[in-house]
C-alpha cells in the first residue's frame, strides 16, 4: 500500500517546516519506507504499519494546533510492493530514460 499524506496546520505560521518535521520525525522512526515531496509525504507499508503512523502525526501536530488539515490518499494495489521506485521506474522506462525528478537533499551534497 502507498499512501501520500498532507498534514496542514491551520492559525499559525505560514512556514510550517518546523511543523512538518514534527511529523516526519515520527515517520521516519517509523522504519517504513517512505519519500518527502515538497507537498506531501509518499509511506509504503501494509495498512496496520501505516495507519498507526499517520494517527502519531496527527496526534503529534494537534499537540501545536487546534485545527488540521488531513489528506490522505491510498493507492492499494493487491500483492505488489516497493511502490515508491516501481511507479517511477514504470513512467521512465515509458519516456525512455531516467527523469530529473529528484531534488538532492543536504545530505546527498556532502
Amino acid at each position: 500500500m502507498l499512501v501520500e499524506l498532507s498534514i496542514i496546520p491551520l492559525g499559525g505560521n505560514s512556514h510550517l517546516s518546523s511543523e512538518i518535521a514534527k511529523a516526519l520525525d515520527l515517520i521516519d522512526s517509523s522504519g517504513l519506507r517512505y519519500q518527502l515531496t515538497a507537498s506531501a509525504t509518499l509511506i509504503e507499508g501494509e495498512w496496520d504499519e501505516v495507519m498507526p503512523v499517520i494517527r502519531r502525526c496527527h496526534e503529534r501536530l494537534r499537540e501545536s494546533s487546534s485545527h488540521l488539515i488531513i489528506n490522505i490518499k491510498i493507492e492499494d494495489d493487491a500483492g505488489e510492493s516497493n511502490k515508491l521506485r516501481r511507479n517511477v521506474a514504470s513512467v521512465e522506462e515509458k519516456v525512455g530514460r531516467p527523469l530529473k525528478s529528484a531534488v538532492v537533499s543536504s545530505s546527498e551534497k556532502r
